[in-house]
């Protein structure tokens, strides 16, 4: 499946089939000699009351994930199809806790991913100045960010133009530097209009991605925080575009965007 090009591998573990281990995770991941994914998403059986089921996020180099915006909507489109739900609006349960959903048409998916978290022992960063609007790393080559948590840690880097950012360098050198312990997805966004950003994401344990569900409201909300952008905005990704809606501070976020069925298959290991 994939979420505007971000793509995935979706295994039903529902009934308490066994996670993936890191090595079956990679095998399936490899675009080579594997099928080929951004990320594995487990189906798996609901955490919560009233949640239609539950999901598991794992990254191509086998790492565990918390959150991953356009899998939800993947993840929804799945059972939808299923038959699991026949409502439009429904709950999912994620790593990073409960998501609301609402199913706007046959492929696309409204999820609420939750209140951002700005401070820095919550995304986690380093920060011994405290909250922000703009961080250095400790590799002061590398330029200025802002940061938060959408229930993974994301660094927001503006730019003047993103196709000409230095994604992989950057990134890599971001999630390298130590100033934020459990690595960090870096987003790269170019404001072109006060309701319009284009961005581009360098996930960890993945590299860039077409798209980034959560990386697109990371990128949303520090912006939105800084008076750059309305507090309704279209995050343009290489894949595609998502809506983001964040009403006010110290409410949930919203994102909007499709979900595609891409193939079917069997994993033969052998």
């Amino acid at each position: 499946m994939h979420g505007a090009g971000n793509d995935f591998v979706v295994l039903d573990l529902r009934g308490g089939r066994p996670s993936p281990t890191p090595e079956l995770c990679r095998a399936l991941a490899d675009r080579h000699t594997g099928v080929g994914c951004d990320q594995i998403l487990t189906l798996e059986d609901p955490a919560s009351p009233g949640a239609v089921a539950a999901y598991g996020i794992w990254n191509a180099d086998g790492s565990a994930s918390q959150q991953c915006g356009n899998g939800a909507r993947c993840v929804a489109a799945w059972l939808v199809r299923d038959g699991a739900t026949t409502g439009d609006r429904f709950a999912l349960d994620s790593p990073a806790g409960r998501h609301e959903v609402e199913r706007l048409g046959a492929d696309r998916f409204r999820v609420g991913m939750g209140v951002p978290e700005f401070r820095p022992e919550r995304i986690p960063l380093r920060a011994p100045g405290g909250e922000q609007e703009a961080y250095v790393a400790g590799d002061t080559a590398l330029p200025p960010f802002g940061a938060v948590s959408m229930g993974n840690p994301h660094a927001v880097v503006e730019v003047d133009d993103v196709g000409a950012a230095p994604v992989a360098q950057v990134g890599a050198a971001l999630q390298r530097d130590g100033v934020f312990p459990e690595s960090v997805n870096v987003g790269f966004a170019q404001v072109v209009a006060r309701d319009r950003v284009r961005l581009r994401v360098y996930e960890r344990g993945v590299g860039e991605t077409l798209a980034c569900g959560s990386g697109a409201c990371a990128a949303a909300v520090v912006l939105m925080r800084r008076g750059r952008v309305d507090r309704a905005v279209a995050i343009e990704l290489p894949g595609g575009t998502l809506d983001i809606e964040w009403p006010a501070d110290g409410a949930s976020v919203a994102m909007t965007g499709p979900a595609a069925f891409v193939f079917e298959g069997e994993w033969r290991d052998e």
